[in-house]
């Protein structure tokens, strides 16, 4: 029989967790400190291991950066933030599990498993290159500017967490999507903070905001004289960021003939100046943003499909702000101390019922609206506090834009379906019925799924469909009815 450890040094942890592991098979051996895990690994070999971040005699992720611990590591911690979550994959932990945790989660986990696992060598702690390849370097990467964390400890932050924490020290290709106003810059700037490439530049440009005639100089660079007003020769974009980092904001907004050119430096690694005849090769990490539908854009022929793919390696989706309100007072203080910082005042203290009003609103502008509303509020507020009227007279008393707790399924659809409305403003729509089914049929395919526990018969009567409707369905969206299975 398997092995799992469990070092924390809370019983009820400790107990829960046992249970689901015996529930997969294993052997749940338990220890309430370092001293005890310690014993148990030296008597014992374990597929899994479970491990606190804080205990009573050390730090589990310290432990775990030494050596100690010669099995796949899961840490747990209820210290739910970024920087705990990079560092704990960079100290070699096989997965991040924040308090509370799902148990459904952790059963995925356990799944993961192999029995051949429990051979393996310790994880080794990745190291951070520093561009140096005489030596690496263990420690923090220096951001290319002032840093600005992102903050958040619901569950879809910390699932965004661990997206950043695999996939930054890795040089592949991600596209960042999310609503406008979400932060997509900001989860640029980390993966680069934390990558080998972290001193070299990170270079930002919003392809968007730059003219469709100038946007290529600026990304590939020019010969003096390639065209008017070129009177020397100039790097792009793609050369200053040689050996870093290039973030490119709005990529759905590129010209298409910009985009050939954009694929083909994704596939040779090679920039050609305007006006020039020769190329360079640069080493360069691409990270790309949009708040757009690419596949809209790619069905009406507006973005190439072949550059969709050559961008889209590793996706990560950036939540908007209405789908995690539990972040708002968090995110409303911090941004309230630094107006209050930058305008040399004290900073006025949010009341509960002024919270709940944040809470409710819609956001349509997600974190963006949000800083401004506070800086709002920081500069007008008359008192020591801010109350619920403080905030609706931010607002505007926009009554449209609140959303009320108890509110129906056909309000919460009905606000979606003009969000995504409004997003296109005077774009030509097309196809709508469509895409809204594809959007909304596979969460609910999964959620029925899970009530059922994978029994197509049951899922089919909860429905209200016939069972060869439903089992084309789960093809058609590849959902696989066995992992929801209990």
């Amino acid at each position: 029989m398997l092995k799992a450890l469990i070092v924390d040094d809370d019983d009820g942890i400790r107990w829960v967790l046992s249970r689901v592991l015996k529930e997969k098979g294993f052997e749940a051996i338990e220890a309430p400190d370092l001293a005890s895990a310690k014993d148990a690994v030296n008597e014992h070999e374990f597929a899994i291991i479970f491990l606190d971040v804080f205990l009573p005699d050390g730090n589990g992720m310290q432990a775990l950066e030494s050596g100690l611990f010669h099995a796949p590591v899961v840490m747990l911690t209820a210290e739910t933030t970024f920087d705990h979550a990079v560092e704990a994959y960079r100290a070699g932990a096989m997965e991040y599990l924040p308090k509370p945790f799902d148990l459904d989660e952790v059963r995925d986990l356990i799944d993961r498993i192999q029995p051949k696992q429990a051979k393996k060598k310790p994880a080794a702690k990745r190291k951070v290159k520093s561009g140096n390849d005489k030596a690496d370097r263990e420690t923090t990467p220096v951001s290319v500017q002032e840093h600005q964390p992102i903050l958040g400890k619901s569950q879809a932050m910390q699932q965004l967490f661990r997206m950043i924490g695999r996939v930054a020290a890795s040089d592949m290709t991600v596209l960042i999507t999310g609503e406008s106003g979400t932060g997509k810059e900001l989860v640029a700037q980390e993966l680069h903070r934390q990558s080998p490439r972290a001193n070299n530049a990170f270079i930002a440009i919003n392809t968007a905001a730059i003219p469709a005639e100038l946007l290529e100089a600026e990304l590939f660079g020019h010969e003096k004289g390639a065209f008017t007003g070129a009177d020397k020769a100039r790097a792009g974009h793609f050369e200053e960021a040689d050996g870093g980092t290039l973030f490119l904001d709005e990529i759905g907004d590129m010209p298409l003939a910009l985009q050939a050119k954009m694929l083909r430096v994704l596939e040779t690694g090679e920039v050609q100046r305007v006006g020039s005849t020769k190329t360079k090769r640069v080493d360069v990490r691409l990270l790309a943003a949009t708040h757009q539908y690419l596949q809209d854009k790619i069905k009406k022929g507006q973005f190439r499909e072949d550059l969709y793919y050559r961008l889209n390696v590793i996706p990560v989706h950036v939540p908007p702000l209405r789908e995690r309100s539990d972040d708002i007072p968090e995110l409303a203080a911090a941004m309230l101390a630094s107006a209050a910082e930058e305008l040399h005042i004290t900073a006025p203290i949010l009341m509960d019922d002024a919270i709940g009003l944040l809470k409710r609103y819609d956001w349509q502008g997600n974190v963006r609206e949000l800083k401004n509303v506070m800086r709002r509020l920081a500069v007008l507020t008359p008192g020591a506090s801010i109350t619920m009227a403080d905030v609706a007279l931010a607002l505007g008393n926009d009554e449209d834009g609140f959303s009320s707790e108890d509110d129906t399924l056909s309000g919460a659809v009905h606000r979606c379906i003009k969000r995504y409305l409004d997003q296109l403003g005077y774009a030509e729509v097309q196809g709508l019925h469509r895409h809204v089914l594809e959007q909304v049929e596979p969460p609910l395919l999964k959620l029925v799924l899970e009530k059922a526990e994978g029994n197509q018969l049951k899922v089919s009567e909860m429905l209200g469909l016939n069972r060869n409707t439903v089992r084309k369905q789960l093809k058609h969206y590849d959902i696989d009815p066995s992992s929801y299975k209990r």
